[in-house]
């Protein structure tokens, strides 16, 4: 592997560390200052000629910041003379400005990729998009990861007697009809109008959830308010209580709050992608870097990658890396 390098920017060097743990390699070193002038600079502290170059960052808030490190990570790499830069970002914060729904809106999702690919990179390394139609954003390959099996893997062993998958809205009930094959469970979904940002109006649940537990799955939890007015429409057709769970946990503004305090919630349970909350010690995170790593390593030896993301094996989440260094 020593012709692989992989750096972090700042926005979760944690995740980097973990997923460099299953490789079994160093995370090289980044230098990044700020000027007084509020500009930023970035210096790769490790040689990268000719080397294939792999940049860790979600874009997590501050959002900006971050997207700014690492263009110019991706910069800075094929400066020097990378053989290869690819871009591993858990979330892609911008996939869900992905349509024009309004007048003279920006489609900030195909701006940022083609940024990305200005800027360098080569390829893109994501988990969970907002949409499919997303991937058709970016002039440079697209592999994208799914973390239902790991999700999944939460729930087996337990007893899941009447148990149902709710997908809080009828676009994400594809992905939600695969996890609950993954655990033999029937499937659920709100008929969700968004109103603002941190707003949506739930109209009726499609499904039969009266008297049964709920799992609820979402691609993303920002502030919350899409799950609290789904636990309120399943409380008036007889949902008893519910487990939520989701990709990116991103639990911002009053999510926490409301999350961890509300009556008929029973756990959340969230992955990696993003840094964990602070001051939520029940929250459940299960860690998607052994998919990260299994895919870098792939991405490395021009081996398959689609076996991780095209469906998950109905018995099985997807695999542990079992990596030959």
């Amino acid at each position: 592997m020593n012709d692989v390098v992989v750096f972090s920017g700042t926005a979760h060097p944690s995740l980097a560390d973990r997923i460099c743990g299953h490789l079994g390699v160093r995370r090289a070193a980044v230098d990044i200052k700020r000027f007084s002038n509020d500009c930023l600079q970035v210096q790769l502290l490790e040689n990268c000629r000719q080397q294939d170059v792999y940049l860790i960052q979600p874009l997590v808030p501050p959002t900006q910041e971050h997207l700014m490190e690492l263009l110019l990570m991706c910069d800075a790499a094929r400066g020097a003379s990378a053989a290869q830069i690819t871009v591993v970002m858990p979330h892609y914060a911008y996939a869900r400005s992905d349509k024009k729904d309004a007048s003279r809106i920006s489609l900030g999702g195909r701006l940022v990729a083609d940024m990305l690919s200005t800027a360098g990179a080569h390829r893109v390394l994501t988990m969970a998009l907002h949409a499919p139609q997303v991937h058709g954003f970016f002039s440079v390959p697209v592999d994208h990861l799914t973390a239902i099996g790991v999700l999944a893997d939460h729930y087996r062993g337990r007893d899941l007697t009447n148990t149902v998958v709710v997908s809080p809205d009828l676009g994400n009930a594809k992905t939600a009809t695969l996890f609950a094959r993954l655990l033999g469970l029937p499937v659920a979904a709100g008929s969700k109008q968004r109103v603002t940002d941190d707003k949506v109006v739930i109209e009726s649940i499609v499904g039969d959830v009266a008297g049964k537990r709920a799992i609820i799955l979402d691609d993303e939890i920002a502030t919350g308010g899409s799950i609290v007015e789904l636990l309120e429409r399943l409380k008036d057709v007889g949902c008893t209580e519910a487990s939520v769970t989701c990709t990116h946990g991103l639990f911002a503004g009053p999510a926490v709050e409301r999350l961890s305090t509300h009556p008929m919630i029973s756990e959340v349970v969230t992955t990696d992608t993003v840094p964990r909350p602070d001051g939520w010690p029940d929250l459940q995170v299960r860690s998607v870097a052994g998919l990260f790593a299994e895919a870098i390593s792939r991405i490395h030896y021009g081996r398959s990658v689609s076996s991780l993301f095209e469906g998950v094996d109905p018995t099985h989440a997807p695999p542990q890396p079992r990596l030959p260094f």
